[in-house]
């Protein structure tokens, strides 16, 4: 299975040729590749070239390499979405063909922290509603979501009732939630999220940071959702301006 002769740069037909040997399952998903000693043999370039393109397929999060242990192939994600439009976990599951679900964990007035009140400024907070849950996929747990409102907000008493975080919003201020700034921060093990998602140490989370705001630019929603990477993508389409 050597590398034909091609102009292309010898790390680019690497990275075609295994993504192809992924896509045709000639090496499944959690399956350890073999070492670079035998891949750079089978190929027919050297270990500097194929490490350069296992670089790349892991940058582009379709390899795990593990410091002296190997490198793995990773699942496919189950969801993949644009974060150009809002949507909420409970849509982008359903989306999917699966069914969604949730999993109470707390919900409380707790004092606000310096972040919170910087992030809600100019509100002035003295209490706010902390909520704790994790969201599943035909029963499996794969979203774990912190949400945090000013206290007066919504009852705490109806989110299990109501279970859509936008709706009740709507329904108790009449202000619907118009917009969000997302920030995406990966991250590494979580020792509270990690084992309720199930999982591996090694596995990485995405975090979305969410503010939501009204149409008239007033903050009503931080939401901190940790998603399992290896059932969840995102992407955003970018415009040449």
């Amino acid at each position: 299975m050597a590398i034909k002769q091609d102009p292309r740069h010898l790390y680019l037909q690497v990275i075609e040729q295994l993504k192809k040997d992924i896509q045709e399952e000639v090496y499944k998903e959690r399956e350890k590749l073999p070492s670079e000693f035998q891949l750079s043999k089978r190929l027919g370039v050297s270990r500097a070239t194929l490490r350069e393109a296992l670089r790349i397929l892991e940058e582009d999060n379709l390899v795990t390499r593990r410091h002296g242990v190997g490198t793995f192939v990773n699942p496919k994600p189950m969801f993949s979405a644009g974060i150009e439009e809002l949507d909420s976990v409970t849509g982008m599951i359903t989306s999917s063909g699966m069914t969604p679900g949730t999993q109470y964990l707390s919900a409380d007035l707790v004092e606000p922290t310096e972040e919170d009140r910087e992030r809600f400024h100019p509100k002035e907070l003295h209490k706010i509603a902390k909520l704790e849950r994790v969201r599943t996929a035909d029963g499996e747990p794969v979203v774990y979501c912190v949400d945090k409102l000013p206290e007066g907000v919504i009852s705490l008493q109806d989110v299990k009732e109501k279970g859509s975080m936008f709706r009740l919003i709507e329904e108790y201020t009449q202000k619907p939630i118009a917009y969000a700034v997302t920030y995406i921060e990966p991250v590494g093990y979580h020792e509270i999220v990690s084992p309720v998602l199930n999982t591996d140490p090694e596995e990485a989370l995405l975090l979305l940071k969410q503010m939501h705001y009204t149409a008239d630019d007033e903050p009503l929603l931080l939401s901190l959702n940790y998603f399992r990477a290896d059932k969840f993508s995102f992407h955003v389409l970018r415009r040449r301006v």
